[in-house]
């Protein structure tokens, strides 16, 4: 019985993380469309917005007591840094091709590992730290660093693994808050103090949409919730390791919706090194599993976000 019910809930972890990982590439294709009227910073503020609209439930079914907390102080620096983050992985969306910009976006994790040295004073021993090479290899190849017309030219590359180094720092963050905080107390502060922080920069590019920019708008901000909400529950339920490789299948829906809808075909390099990434960051989530099952309970609780997808 008891096999049969961890069975069950991995399962519904599964789901929920496929349902987050296509919820997110249907939010990058909004983040798109909604470009095409409107300023990066302007969709970062109403994502956040919409975002913060769509999460209210959340209170009904926690109550009020959800935002009882004595980390105030460390969610804004974690939500300073998230919405950072999100400033350049939107940009990154708008103007390098979706594909390659979901690819770098996967590098989070590598950044995670090397923070957890650096910051929480994990212990990252030889097998992970050569999935980190690895990885940073996969990055280089997605860049072609060895050619003179290669995209590390390109400033936009940059900023997009940019955008991925800082959702490491906002991952670890959360590293720490998830010792004391609800899952769902971490979205709904996260959308709460984000929106406000988002409307500083939004305001020198302001502009109002047009009714077809408000109904992209909206997507954005219901998709990206609601994707959150699915993948913590999935991590709740599930095992990272087994979990993290679903997370990349929205790599190939991104490349196929792009090639439909805005003819955009990534190249080799993006596909190959992409795929360098993939397997450094399963192997890592793998050694991270492994080393969780000999951690007290209290640790293990604070290693389920390793591999969070970037604020978006």
């Amino acid at each position: 019985m008891r096999s049969a019910s961890a069975s069950n809930l991995q399962a519904q972890a599964s789901w929920l993380m496929l349902l987050s990982t296509v919820l997110f590439a249907g939010m990058a294709l909004t983040i798109r469309f909604a470009s095409a009227e409107l300023h990066t910073f302007q969709i970062a503020f109403f994502r956040n917005l919409f975002g913060l609209v769509f999460a209210l439930p959340l209170l009904y079914v926690h109550g009020f007591g959800l935002l009882k907390t004595q980390r105030l102080g460390f969610y804004f620096v974690r939500c300073s840094i998230g919405l950072c983050a999100m400033l350049c992985g939107f940009w990154a969306l708008v103007h390098l091709p979706l594909s390659q910009a979901i690819a770098i976006s996967y590098t989070t994790p590598l950044f995670v590992t090397i923070g957890a040295v650096l910051v929480l004073g994990e212990v990252v021993r030889a097998r992970r730290w050569t999935a980190v090479a690895i990885g940073m290899i996969g990055v280089l190849v997605i860049l072609k660093v060895w050619t003179i017309g290669g995209n590390w030219l390109d400033s936009g590359v940059w900023i997009a693994l940019l955008s991925a180094l800082l959702s490491a720092m906002a991952a670890i963050s959360i590293k720490f808050l998830s010792r004391t905080e609800k899952a769902d107390a971490v979205v709904f502060y996260m959308v709460l103090i984000m929106t406000p922080m988002s409307l500083f920069p939004a305001l020198p590019v302001w502009r109002w949409p047009a009714a077809e920019g408000w109904v992209w708008l909206v997507l954005t901000g219901l998709l990206g919730t609601a994707a959150h909400i699915a993948m913590t529950r999935a991590y709740q339920k599930g095992d990272v390791s087994a979990l993290t490789p679903i997370n990349f299948v929205q790599l190939p829906v991104i490349a196929l919706a792009a090639w439909w809808l805005f003819a955009e075909i990534p190249d080799r390099y993006t596909v190959s090194g992409a795929l360098i990434v993939f397997a450094s960051v399963i192997y890592i989530a793998h050694r991270e599993a492994v080393l969780s099952k000999q951690r007290p309970p209290q640790t293990v609780a604070a290693t389920t976000d390793q591999n969070i997808a970037p604020d978006r």
